[in-house]
């Protein structure tokens, strides 16, 4: 089985040496969906045009969060009298936001590691995998850490637990609340993880890491001895503010073939909080009437069809797959995951709301501020979704209850930059 070193390799030689941002952890880890399917019908008729000014670009806020502990069983048996016990991980200090990762199909060597952290603002810079390989035959994005530091950039409660990260140092694999959830894995049993060489693993914790995309982490040596590339990423902090300065004197820095990206997340902010309505234009505008009616009867063609975590159609989805599928459907390209689909457009208050804009929600306990889950309103207070297990793709109505997280409105040409790494 392969890592997605060569098609990463040729996604970078199609990129110029300049300061350019590129989506380099979509890129590498994020899953392509099949763009096929039967439209079928409509609901309420042909969607109305958004008139007036688009809202500003959502912002960001740093995906560790106060939550509850998650839970965590120990993958390794206590030592006996006697034996050796494996080395402790290191106590949490403190909280870092991972802020930009670097990232690249080679290992990034110890100079570059040097150059990056000594950087002015980078208050962070530690060593990673970063790979996509397959949990029982799905494949999913994986990171490789050193428990001891990377602990720190991982969503809050995911940080806290200390058996969390004692039990991935000693081989275990950690997977997200909801790739443990919705593909009914079970805590304590097995998965095979396949890169180029195969490993049997205890599922150890259900713990999101907070970085978009990412579904499960395992130990830097288990990710060595799956295939995944040596330190081949590093992860990054720095003050919010210096972010995207930051980002581009890394990419005058780092080697030819490894790229940056920012990492981020929705706020769901008034529009007027920013004090500047930026031009439509600016965007390219939003979807036209047809686009929106073809991505609509897409996604109400699918109802009845099953969930399945991971899958993006024609015949089965799971949330984001859904949305991405029936998108397609219109020519419009999207990024894989809800955390990135929430960058495809401009945010749109509940009262603005329009057939076509897409709903996103905080589902996850392990990390309350981290986008889980996409729906896409259809007008009149209803919504399709393909939400878990047994449900379907189904109409159901809108929620905005406690774990709405905001709405977005989909400027094709804004997903399609974000999506540009995915291709």
């Amino acid at each position: 089985m392969h890592l997605t070193t060569e098609a990463v390799r040729q996604l970078w030689r199609r990129l110029p040496r300049s300061g350019r941002l590129v989506p380099v952890l979509v890129s590498l880890l994020a899953v392509a969906g099949t763009a096929t399917g039967v439209i079928l019908a409509t609901v309420g008729g042909q969607p109305a045009r958004l008139t007036g000014q688009p809202f500003p670009v959502p912002t960001t806020r740093p995906a560790n969060s106060v939550g509850p502990v998650v839970p965590v069983i120990s993958a390794t048996p206590a030592a006996g009298p006697g034996t050796p016990g494996p080395a402790p991980v290191a106590p949490l200090h403190g909280l870092r936001q991972a802020d930009l990762l670097v990232v690249a199909p080679f290992s990034l060597s110890a100079q570059v590691l040097a150059a990056v952290s000594g950087l002015p603002g980078v208050t962070g810079a530690d060593p990673i995998e970063a790979a996509k390989v397959q949990i029982n035959g799905t494949y999913t994005a994986v990171l490789g850490v050193d428990p001891s530091t990377f602990r720190e950039y991982a969503a809050g409660p995911t940080a806290a637990s200390n058996a969390l990260w004692q039990d991935v140092a000693d081989g275990g694999i950690a997977v997200s609340y909801t790739m443990g959830t919705l593909d009914r894995l079970s805590l304590g049993g097995g998965v095979t993880v396949t890169g180029r060489q195969s490993e049997r693993l205890r599922v150890v914790a259900f713990g999101t890491v907070g970085i978009g995309g990412v579904d499960a982490v395992v130990s830097d040596s288990v990710a060595r001895s799956l295939g995944m590339p040596a330190a081949n990423a590093i992860v990054v902090s720095a003050p919010p503010a210096s972010v995207p300065a930051l980002a581009t004197r890394i990419s005058g820095i780092i080697p030819f073939g490894a790229g940056v990206e920012p990492l981020v997340t929705l706020v769901t902010e008034p529009a007027s909080a920013t004090g500047v309505t930026p031009p439509a234009a600016a965007y390219g505008g939003p979807m036209t009437v047809a686009e929106l009616t073809a991505a609509l009867r897409a996604a109400e063609s699918r109802q009845g069809l099953p969930y399945v975590w991971g899958a993006a159609g024609p015949s089965a989805f799971d949330c984001s797959g859904l949305v991405q599928w029936a998108f397609a459907q219109a020519g419009v390209r999207m990024p894989r995951v809800a955390a990135d689909q929430a960058r495809a457009g401009l945010a749109v208050p509940v009262s603005q709301l329009e057939p076509g804009d897409l709903l996103f929600y905080y589902t996850d306990p392990t990390a309350p501020g981290y986008i889980s889950h996409v729906a896409i309103y259809l007008g009149n207070g209803w919504m399709i979704q393909a939400a878990a297990p047994g449900l379907g793709v189904q109409l159901v109505p809108a929620d905005f209850g406690p774990e709405f997280a905001g709405a977005v409105r989909v400027y094709p040409q804004i997903a399609a930059e974000v999506a540009d790494g995915l291709a």
